[in-house]
């Protein structure tokens, strides 16, 4: 029999962004099962994946609007010319017969993110500049068309949570649930574990960190979509001995500005870019996560297989694997978070005294579903059992 082809879509090829390293890395893993693996991408940066060859289309300098319907066509008009076996769609295309679901409906993320835009007049303006925005109506377009007209009626939905697909649903009733299905991410266990103590030692002490510190970090590129601000209302009611580390993000002035008209800038840090995140969650105490809208937060599974106390809003699809007692109901609620942070910090110990993080059985992870999946379509497809 020859080669089975696959086609992975989505518009960058490379390991930064939870999204952009799942591609990337199963793009790997199934030309290591003996695939001819292409990736249709509109550019690749940094390190391939091995066996993996790159399809790049290059984007117009134009708007997000633009972009993201030239990525489309761009994958559309390929693969007309070009066949594979099976074609995942990690984006916003529509010509495929695996499409994963990183993200959730354009409608139900701007209802639920809107209030951490602040209120009044911030709150409006965000609200008119996403009705008005022409992104925000090609990104709804695309998803009609995606889940309401499908190219490929056969083509198999997976969500990356329970919650997304839930939201997806909502949103698109027509949809068929038998065909959508759930398959979380799952991080690294080999590489996100706790630390050794001499390590977190070592680490806290660079740091400046004294024993009795209590130290509660958070990770994510948006602030504002992330709770930072409802973490750092929250930190001006606990003790001094509490601080906060953000890793991740651009441009923090304005959260530093609101951590300085509480007094507690002195006690935030901002880390920016941070290379070592094992390291960056090693030497903290806590996680948490005031999100306003995650559709599976890597970083909350990858504190909990650190070994760390992982307190999340409701509205993440990873906090099914929080502990229902530090799950916060309202993202903006800073008075209850305090309270959760201090139930955390009073229970825990350290990292590696507590037990080391095993998924759960019951729920599908990883990249074997996908691989098993795109096993069972080359089988059909070319009429075996």
């Amino acid at each position: 029999m020859p080669q089975p082809t696959i086609a992975l879509s989505m518009p960058r090829l490379g390991l930064y962004g939870g999204a952009e390293g799942f591609g990337w890395r199963l793009a790997e893993t199934l030309a290591a099962c003996g695939h001819r693996v292409s990736f249709l991408c509109a550019r690749a940066e940094g390190r391939l994946p091995g066996g993996v060859t790159p399809v790049e289309f290059g984007r117009p300098p134009l708007g997000r609007a633009v972009k993201n319907l030239w990525f489309a066509w761009a994958v559309e008009n390929h693969l007309r010319k070009q066949a594979y076996d099976v074609v995942i769609g990690l984006g916003r295309t529509w010509n495929q017969d695996i499409l994963r679901v990183g993200g959730g409906p354009q409608d139900i993320f701007n209802r639920l993110t809107l209030a951490a835009h602040g209120e009044g007049m911030c709150r409006l303006g965000k609200r008119l500049r996403r009705t008005l925005s022409p992104s925000a109506a090609v990104i709804r377009w695309m998803e009609a068309r995606q889940f309401d007209t499908p190219a490929n009626p056969a083509q198999r939905v997976v969500c990356v949570s329970h919650l997304v697909r839930d939201w997806l649903l909502e949103a698109h009733p027509a949809l068929d649930p038998a065909q959508v299905s759930v398959v979380y991410n799952r991080p690294d266990l080999s590489r996100f574990a706790p630390l050794d103590p001499q390590r977190r030692a070592e680490l806290r002490s660079g740091l400046g960190l004294a024993d009795g510190d209590t130290v509660v970090c958070t990770a994510g590129t948006n602030f504002a979509l992330k709770g930072v601000g409802t973490l750092i209302r929250a930190l001006a009611l606990l003790p001094n001995n509490f601080s906060i580390a953000v890793a991740g993000g651009r441009h923090p002035d304005a959260w530093i500005a609101l951590a300085r008209s509480l007094g507690v800038e002195s006690r935030v840090r901002f880390a920016g870019k941070v290379d070592d995140m094992p390291g960056f969650y090693g030497a903290a105490d806590i996680f948490a996560l005031p999100t306003y809208y995650d559709a599976c937060s890597n970083a909350v599974l990858e504190a909990l297989a650190c070994g760390l106390p992982a307190i999340s809003s409701s509205r993440n699809g990873s906090a099914v694997f929080v502990d229902p007692k530090l799950i916060l109901p309202d993202p903006g609620d800073a008075e209850t978070l305090a309270r959760l942070i201090r139930d955390a910090a009073a229970t825990t110990t350290s990292p590696q005294d507590r037990p080391p993080f095993h998924w759960p059985d019951d729920q599908p992870n990883g990249l074997n579903p996908y691989i098993d999946m795109v096993e069972e379509l080359i089988r059909k497809k070319r009429g075996r059992p």
